[in-house]
């Protein structure tokens, strides 16, 4: 709520709001957290930020309360970096489940190095991955993804 960006401005916790406004830091952080606050703990915030109370019956801030709206391109930039973060850590999981398999091959058995076989298995996988995380090869990306609801519902989008 609009409280807790007041506070914060002037760097303030709770507690200090609370010594200056005379009211418990569990009224401030129930006001913070969006409860409707009495018109008597509205004066005395307001009294403390030295504003009108209207001011603090103001709605709050949409980031501050709804869920925020992303513009369709922003959406898809999130997205791909949300590929590129599962990437990174299918590909950390790799290093170290292989590294272990070499390590375990070359204590239990060194004359044949068995470990090659899941190593080059799994970096297939990896490889893939890499290609459509960045976008490199994208054989099922946004574009394909738009062909098929199209298809699907017999329309352009």
């Amino acid at each position: 709520m609009i409280v807790r960006k007041l506070r914060l401005q002037r760097g303030w916790s709770q507690e200090q709001l609370s010594e200056m406004s005379g009211l418990s830091v569990r009224t401030i952080q129930r006001i913070e957290r969006g409860d409707k606050a009495g018109l008597e703990s509205l004066k005395s915030l307001a009294a403390v930020f030295e504003i009108q109370v209207s001011d603090l019956r103001k709605e709050p801030e949409p980031d501050m309360t709804e869920e925020v709206k992303y513009t369709a391109e922003e959406e898809r930039v999130i997205n791909q970096v949300r590929e590129i973060k599962g990437f990174y850590s299918h590909l950390t999981t790799y290093v170290l489940v292989i590294g272990l398999l070499f390590v375990i091959n070359f204590l239990t058995s060194p004359g044949y190095i068995w470990a090659w076989w899941p190593a080059m298995g799994w970096g297939i996988g990896i490889t893939v991955h890499a290609l459509s995380s960045f976008e490199i090869l994208n054989f099922f990306g946004p574009d394909w993804e738009k062909k098929q609801i199209e298809k699907r519902l017999g329309r352009k989008l």
